[in-house]
């Protein structure tokens, strides 16, 4: 297996535009806003939040790297277990095509009711498959929500309208009603710098309404590191924030621009650009009623002899607070902001992932941050989450916690490479109306694992947490999985 070490850690984030050959990938982790309410999956319209998340490395018929996705479905007080699951990939039932060795079946992922139908459906990509002789062209699957989950019945697969030679099709996804219609829309990535949106709905028979292809306010020769989509400016469509390389940059600087939406889609020429990070989530923190944005520059301040703008040891947490007109006030947070748990370290990598959702049920969201690269004692690599609650005022650190695997309660024990917070979700998996953790995690060599941390009602706890391993979700330990390595948004 290949092992991330404390340099690639570091440099993930300033890399991942480059290609999809790293071992452990950072998620796209995005949450729509609207008034102070994080959207989460339902896919089965119990009401409970539930939780999809890759294995795109899994062995599937004996194929490496075929891919899988996992659903764990919400239960009522007690939260997702291993029980109540779908495992879907290329040879489930009703799902077109056939697992093939390199295709990497849910390497990304968007939930939204594509059909109108009240379930939630999910899109997954597969950027490895290949179709004929073209290598990597990448495919792009919906499979549908139903009052059983998702079960694979009726998917059905939309191609890349460029199809051109490997593109990659899918390889980035974001969902969210770009032209205020009520209908929901799909943003896909490739690699190149287009961005090309799936307006109107998507049909059961695979249908759309009309195609708009955007030109990425990205280097040309580059693509998409991220897609996020959500309501900065509190009008009736959703926005999107593209992360990228910058198109005057030849040194790898990572950017954020953020595309409103309109009647007509996106608009990719009156861009905004933002402060640094690849992974990013948008939801109203202060409750003013504007979805802010939150981005993870996992980096050092140096890397690789280059001065990375903005940067400083340990990563850091950009938040600009959302208006009328799109971007506004910007806050940083570090490990050695007043109140946040810890201190600031060299590959600490704080901020690979980062989602939001509401803890405590006031009328602000509130911020989960992993920090893969966190060592604890002699445990290098091993990983922790740090929440933080949201303010009239914005973020803070007061009272904010921290957990890895030897907090108190907390399944498992400190290792190195566990890479604990490689992604991390909010969301209400118990029914109770308040945001649980969900974390995932490297664990056993790159196996992966999803770990979850109930709310209280007012805090995140340890007491009734649970970790769900590959095996026990059914998924096949061959290779390394990356079972959690990515959470659907």
């Amino acid at each position: 297996m290949h092992r991330k070490t404390r340099t690639t850690l570091a440099i993930f984030a300033a890399a991942a535009v480059t290609g999809p050959l790293l071992t452990f990938t950072a998620a796209t982790s995005a949450v729509a806003v609207d008034g102070t309410v994080a959207t989460q999956a339902d896919f089965n319209g119990d009401g409970i939040g539930d939780v999809a998340t890759s294995a795109s490395a899994a062995y599937v018929g004996g194929k490496a790297d075929a891919g899988q996705m996992v659903i764990a479905y919400g239960v009522k007080d007690t939260g997702p277990t291993a029980t109540k699951r779908s495992v879907i990939s290329q040879n489930t039932s009703g799902v077109p095509g056939s697992a093939e060795t390199g295709d990497r079946f849910g390497y990304d992922n968007a939930y939204a009711d594509f059909d109108g139908d009240g379930y939630d459906d999910l899109a997954v990509g597969a950027y490895g498959e290949d179709l004929g002789t073209d290598k990597d062209a990448g495919m792009l699957t919906i499979l549908w929500g139903s009052a059983a989950g998702i079960t694979g019945a009726g998917s059905v697969q939309i191609a890349d309208p460029a199809d051109s030679s490997h593109d990659l099709w899918g390889r980035r996804l974001a969902a969210g009603d770009f032209d205020g219609d009520g209908k929901q829309d799909l943003a896909v990535g490739t690699d190149h710098s287009k961005v090309y949106v799936l307006k109107g709905g998507i049909t059961k028979g695979g249908a759309y309404g009309s195609r708009q292809t955007l030109q990425a306010p990205i280097r040309t020769d580059a693509a998409p590191a991220d897609l996020t989509a959500g309501n900065v400016n509190g009008d009736a469509a959703t926005d999107l924030v593209v992360s990228g390389y910058e198109a005057d940059s030849d040194q790898g600087w990572n950017a954020n621009f953020l595309l409103l939406g309109g009647g007509s889609g996106l608009n990719a020429s009156a861009y905004q650009k933002l402060r640094p990070g690849v992974i990013t989530g948008i939801g109203d923190i202060d409750g003013d009623h504007f979805g802010d944005i939150v981005t993870g520059a996992s980096w050092d301040a140096v890397e690789d002899g280059m001065t990375m703008p903005y940067a400083v040891k340990g990563g850091k947490v950009w938040i600009t607070y959302g208006s009328a007109p799109g971007a506004g006030a910007v806050q940083g947070i570090t490990q050695d902001t007043a109140g946040v748990p810890g201190t600031g370290e060299t590959n600490d990598a704080f901020g690979y992932e980062l989602d939001l959702g509401n803890v405590n049920g006031d009328a602000y969201l509130d911020l989960v941050i992993g920090a893969a690269g966190e060592n604890i004692g002699s445990a290098t690599d091993t990983g922790d989450v740090v929440v933080l609650y949201g303010t009239a005022d914005g973020i803070t650190g007061a009272g904010a916690q921290s957990f890895h695997q030897d907090t108190v309660g907390v399944p498992g024990s400190n290792e190195k490479y566990d890479l604990f917070g490689r992604d991390v979700k909010l969301d209400d998996v118990t029914g109770d109306g308040r945001a649980d953790v969900v974390v995932g995690s490297g664990e056993n060599d790159g196996d992966g694992s999803i770990t979850f941390l109930p709310s209280d009602g007012s805090r995140i706890t340890a007491t009734g947490s649970r970790a769900l391993s590959p095996s026990a979700l059914g998924v096949s330990t061959s290779g390394t999985p990356l079972l959690g390595a990515n959470f659907a948004d």
